[in-house]
């Protein structure tokens, strides 16, 4: 069935904390993962951070719950409902979310702060599936991808000797090359049997890497990685790294897969998200800083 939102775990969380005794956020995890029927697969399921969804949407949901003062922290990661949130069950409701907590003024204080304040975003809120972490991580996904595009437009209005450049800029800034002279003469200078360039792999020249370096429109198929391969093996070379604006055909992905040397396929996707990742041809015009309660700063009392 997949993770459900965090709304929809805001009553099945209420009702397991009924009986009025502390329970862990531990606790809370392995019971409504039992209750709603979630594979070993859903559990894994991870945000763009890395932060698993469904102890995120929990974690959500024990924050909208605590707002509203259905719920309180009795200690570290420990809940326990409080007398309106057993109110709140003796009135069964079908359902609690963002629309049901807005009958609580300290709710209301909290959602209002916390969110835009024009009309059509608290409508957007009140139906909202996200958490307000997914919601920031899809904006900034939508926003990266988005720059990807722009990035490869710009790469290919530019020249070749550009784009050997870039190349030239981005494996550094991986740790390829060792210093800029050194790849600036290694990359865009064999022209040798399908091989654009050499670069070290580290910055000690222990081992070299051979590249292919180019700006294609159209799919990358199997004949000319299977090309660039042949020339690996006149140069007796064992890895290479092949490099296109465009994208690589299935089969192309398949035969690198199958042979004994090691070819890493980079078409314009990952190229653009590599430079991103790396700053190169891009600027940071902001920068926001997530951050949470240090809880075990807070655990020690005796600080003075």
């Amino acid at each position: 069935m997949g993770v459900p939102n965090f709304q929809a775990m805001m009553l099945p969380l209420l009702r397991f904390l009924s009986d009025g005794k502390e329970h862990s956020v531990a606790e809370l995890v392995e019971v409504l993962a039992k209750e709603l029927g979630l594979t070993g697969a859903d559990l894994e399921e991870r945000l763009p951070s890395g932060n698993r969804r469904f102890r995120n949407r929990i974690n959500w949901a024990c924050v909208y719950l605590r707002k509203a003062g259905l719920i309180e922290n009795t200690a570290r990661g420990i809940l326990r409902i409080t007398h309106r949130g057993l109110g709140v069950l003796r009135q069964a409701p079908e359902v609690i979310d963002v629309k049901f907590l807005s009958q609580f003024p300290e709710f209301v204080e909290f959602h209002m702060s916390s969110r835009n304040s024009t009309k059509e975003a608290k409508e957007d809120d009140v139906s909202s599936e996200e958490t307000p972490e997914e919601a920031l991580e899809r904006s900034y996904q939508a926003l990266r991808k988005t720059l990807a595009q722009e990035l490869l437009e710009q790469i290919k209005s530019k020249s070749p000797d550009f784009f050997e450049r870039l190349v030239v800029d981005l494996l550094l800034q991986m740790g390829y090359g060792g210093s800029f002279k050194d790849a600036g003469q290694a990359i865009g200078k064999t022209g040798d049997g399908g091989v654009d360039g050499i670069i070290k792999e580290d910055k000690l020249g222990l081992d070299v890497i051979y590249i292919q370096a180019k700006r294609w429109e159209g799919t990358v198929g199997r004949s000319e990685v299977q090309a660039f391969a042949g020339s690996l093996e006149g140069h007796r070379a064992k890895k290479g790294v092949f490099i296109t604006t465009s994208r690589f055909s299935n089969d192309a992905h398949e035969y690198v897969e199958k042979i004994e040397k090691r070819i890493v396929l980079i078409d314009g996707e990952t190229l653009a998200q590599l430079m991103i990742d790396y700053n190169v041809g891009v600027s940071t015009v902001a920068s926001y800083e997530i951050k949470r309660i240090d809880l075990d700063y807070f655990a020690d009392d005796s600080i003075t």
